[in-house]
């Protein structure tokens, strides 16, 4: 039987309220905030409360309220030079004084597009007793449904469900994806690959590198799918859907929906990410600001909590799945063409198992790469 939990039973003041139990509770409801929110709550519980100060500490600024992240057309990167080198112009740009920018004519028809958010949408909306099968914590499955990784590490719990797919370069047996959602799954991943193996093409140009060179460093061939679901929001203004943080990846693409809510940090103010539809935002992650030794940059960004909703995103996170002792010893650093007696290393090498250790040890607000600074 599906476990009930009101916003009164998680109230501060309330008499029974204890942060580390009611967690607990939530966690073994296995159905998440849409569990929440099915059950008739009408206030956000106090375990999703968030500091004032984070959800309103860079406000975004009325003159810049125009400012967005750069748009690229991908229009003939694969048979037109002289585009091809105009469109690594931008990539370089973007990725160096934003992190963030949108890609249009990607390749990926829009009807996939639009055929995944509501594939996504329609797996959060099943019926309680399916989904919550579903519900685990074992990073080591290749379908997880969860609400909030990190929810014992965090200060505060996220307005947001998610359901993960680790879909390369060990793909789930057919029958371990849901229904519901396979088919769209399936063919968005094939159609994810492609774009992110023309992204590291693009982005080891713009860094002045041979075109195959960031995929020689590894995780071209590896992402999992992150699809968040975040329900219509009571009292969004106590509340975050995503926290402030920045990606645990080399690169990140990211497929939203036409509600919005996206902010970057960009010059210490929040800037909005419009939707575009049809357009895909792709972001540097940790691990290309640290081969790149800050040369791109990884942001910080966030989502808000909404009223309206629900609204989908699907995140889609190129770093290695492969726990193998033989890859999470593998070593990176600062790439050695990019360095000189004029430039050098920011970074010390580190492990992808160090790194990794660290995330998930502290949570999804702090910052991965400041422990490996020289």
């Amino acid at each position: 039987m599906m476990a009930t939990i009101t916003s009164d039973d998680l109230a501060e003041n309330s008499p029974i309220y204890d942060r580390k139990s009611e967690l607990k509770k939530f966690d073994e409801s296995k159905v998440g905030v849409q569990g929440l929110i099915e059950n008739g709550v009408t206030k956000v519980p106090h375990m999703f409360y968030h500091d004032q100060s984070n959800i309103h500490d860079f406000s975004v600024s009325e003159s810049n309220s125009n400012l967005s992240i750069p748009t690229i057309d991908l229009t003939g990167i694969h048979d037109d030079p002289v585009l091809r080198d105009e469109v690594v112009r931008k990539v370089q740009n973007a990725s160096e004084k934003w992190g963030f920018f949108q890609v249009t004519n990607h390749g990926i028809p829009t009807h996939v597009l639009d055929e995944m958010v509501k594939g996504i949408c329609r797996f959060h909306q099943q019926d309680a007793k399916v989904r919550k099968e579903y519900y685990t914590r074992d990073f080591t499955k290749k379908v997880v449904y969860l609400s909030n990784f990190t929810l014992y590490q965090d200060p505060s719990a996220d307005w947001r469900d998610t359901i993960g797919f680790f879909m390369a370069p060990h793909p789930p047996k057919v029958e371990e994806l849901p229904a519901i959602c396979r088919d769209i799954v399936i063919e968005y991943s094939k159609e994810i690959t492609a774009l992110g193996s023309s992204l590291y093409e693009l982005l080891s140009e713009a860094l002045g590198l041979n075109r195959p060179r960031l995929k020689e460093i590894g995780g071209a061939e590896s992402f999992f799918h992150v699809c968040h679901y975040y329900p219509p929001c009571p009292e969004p203004e106590l509340t975050i859907g995503t926290s402030k943080h920045t990606d645990a990846s080399f690169i990140t693409i990211l497929l939203q929906d036409q509600i919005g809510g996206l902010q970057v940090l960009h010059d210490n103010q929040w800037i909005d990410v419009p939707p575009i539809h049809g357009a895909l935002v792709v972001n540097i992650g940790d691990l290309l600001q640290l081969v790149s030794n800050d040369k791109f940059k990884s942001v910080e960004h966030r989502v808000l909590a909404n009223h309206i909703g629900p609204r989908i995103s699907v995140a889609s996170l190129f770093r290695t799945q492969d726990h193998s002792p033989e890859y999470m010893e593998k070593v990176i650093g600062p790439i050695k063409e990019l360095l000189s007696k004029e430039v050098p290393p920011i970074y010390r090498d580190i492990s992808f198992k160090e790194f990794l250790a660290h995330r998930f040890a502290n949570g999804i607000g702090v910052s991965a790469l400041s422990p490996y600074k020289l």
